[in-house]
């Protein structure tokens, strides 16, 4: 990897760390566990010093070892970068607006980000040709090869990609440039929250869009609790593009979760800060909106093509899939040593590194308890289409009950502005919806890659890496 440095390096008064709702600090301070993946971390006496001060808020100093350790506890996803002012500013960005027969929503977003290197209007085989656009494509090629022909024309050193249907606030930039800051970091993305409107669809996709990734920050990678971030609206190093290449224009949809994948693999840093937060428009109708979630479904067999197990709709230890298989087929005292064990290994594995007995417990009961929740997503998800021969069964029909009543204890948390009826019928469309996806996209590529679990514990794979500093 090689990622050019901002203008200025950070004065030292610019970092700070805030810690992720998932870190531990076990051991004296020694030992840090969290993020996602999870993973220990391993300081001795001097690290473990620094670590409590900036916990407790103190900037990290620009001397290279702290930085070094304040870098490798930033992209393990243990805490996260905050910086009180950015380098970078608009001046330093071209945004790129592919967009297909919606001149107005291009002209909306174009005059919404006033102030910025360059606006690129790239018209993807529209029927009335877009005013104004940097390039038109005379037949559409699809939103990756219009990313593409965007970026090639601008000489910015960072580029901003936004959708014609997006509504970027003012400001919307200042938290995204501030992580680049991080000479490692390629690419950030805001949050993207579906704009309120009237309607039923309108109000479950302000609760439950796609592109909605929460609004906790962190790492963007294959596995983690950020798996991916659409281009809807992301912004990336011009550089790092270049560096790999692109979108890839033979995907019709997941170029965005390839992009980002690839740019982790070539060793980039790519991270969600929802401190950002753009709009964007709801679909207009519940057919429309199926057939999305059918059409991003359909990308999870490409990916997996490209990226293997990256894709797997399911990722549990070998331990829990091997225990919760015992239960079901009625062999109870052996799922009991299943867990047993389990629990036994990693107590003795985690000890080592200074997480106490009782924590390492705790997690093993957390991992298989939390196995059932992963199960149950991809049992209601990718493998929806697959398991509906089941309904005509009794445990099917139990399965499908207790899929349901997650939906409404997911209603009951997040209150949503929809009745609860509506709210689990729409649940279950979107899953089945996107699962049929998942299954028509794996036919068509010959592929079972999308469909298929990976298991870790494995020999040469490690559910909880250790690392020290």
């Amino acid at each position: 990897m090689s990622g050019p440095h901002p203008p200025d390096q950070p004065g030292p008064d610019s970092l700070r760390l805030v810690p992720d709702p998932s870190l531990r600090v076990l051991d004296g301070g020694r030992a840090l566990l969290g993020g996602s993946p999870l993973r220990v971390l391993r300081l001795g006496a001097a690290g473990a010093a620094l670590v409590a001060r900036w916990l407790d808020g103190d900037p990290v100093t620009p001397r290279a070892a702290e930085r070094a350790l304040a870098d490798r506890i930033v992209h393990s996803g243990l805490a996260h970068p905050r910086y009180p002012a950015s380098r970078w500013g608009p001046a330093d960005v071209a945004v790129v607006i592919p967009v297909r027969d919606d001149t107005a929503g291009a002209a909306r977003v174009a005059d919404a980000v006033a102030g910025v290197a360059d606006v690129l209007v790239v018209d993807d085989g529209s029927a009335a040709p877009v005013p104004g656009a940097a390039v038109r494509h005379r037949r559409p090629r699809g939103p990756a090869a219009a990313r593409n022909a965007g970026w090639h024309r601008t000489t910015a050193p960072l580029v901003a990609f936004l959708d014609a249907d997006t509504a970027p606030p003012p400001g919307w930039l200042d938290p995204l440039l501030a992580q680049f800051a991080d000479p490692a970091v390629a690419a950030v993305a805001p949050r993207v929250r579906s704009l309120p409107g009237p309607g039923a669809l309108a109000r479950y996709e302000r609760a439950r869009s796609s592109l909605d990734l929460g609004a906790e920050p962190g790492p963007v990678r294959p596995g983690g609790r950020i798996g991916h971030v659409p281009s809807a609206a992301l912004v990336v190093r011009a550089e790092a593009l270049a560096e790999v290449g692109g979108f890839d224009e033979s995907l019709r949809f997941g170029e965005d979760v390839d992009l980002v994948w690839r740019l982790v693999a070539a060793g980039y840093q790519v991270r969600y800060e929802p401190a950002a937060e753009v709009g964007h428009a709801p679909r207009a109708s519940w057919a429309g909106w199926v057939r999305q979630r059918f059409a991003y479904g359909t990308s999870a067999a490409p990916l997996a093509r490209r990226h293997g197990s990256a894709v797997a709709p399911v990722r549990l230890s070998v331990w829990s899939a091997a225990a919760w298989a015992a239960l079901l087929l009625g062999r109870r005292g052996t799922g009991a040593a299943l867990v047993a064990t389990s629990a036994a290994l990693l107590v003795r594995k985690l000890g080592r590194v200074g997480v106490p007995g009782q924590e390492a417990v705790r997690l093993a009961a957390l991992g298989h308890l939390g196995a059932v929740r992963l199960l149950a997503d991809a049992l209601a998800r990718p493998w929806a289409p697959l398991a509906w021969p089941l309904l005509r069964t009794r445990s099917g029909r139990i399965a499908a009950g207790l899929i349901a009543a997650r939906h409404l204890v997911a209603w009951w948390r997040e209150r949503p502005e929809l009745d609860p009826v509506r709210w689990t019928a729409a649940r279950l469309a979107d899953d089945l919806a996107y699962g049929a996806g998942v299954c028509w996209g794996a036919l068509r590529e010959r592929s079972a890659g999308a469909l298929l679990p990976h298991l870790t514990d494995l020999p040469g794979r490690s559910s909880v890496p250790v690392r020290g500093a």
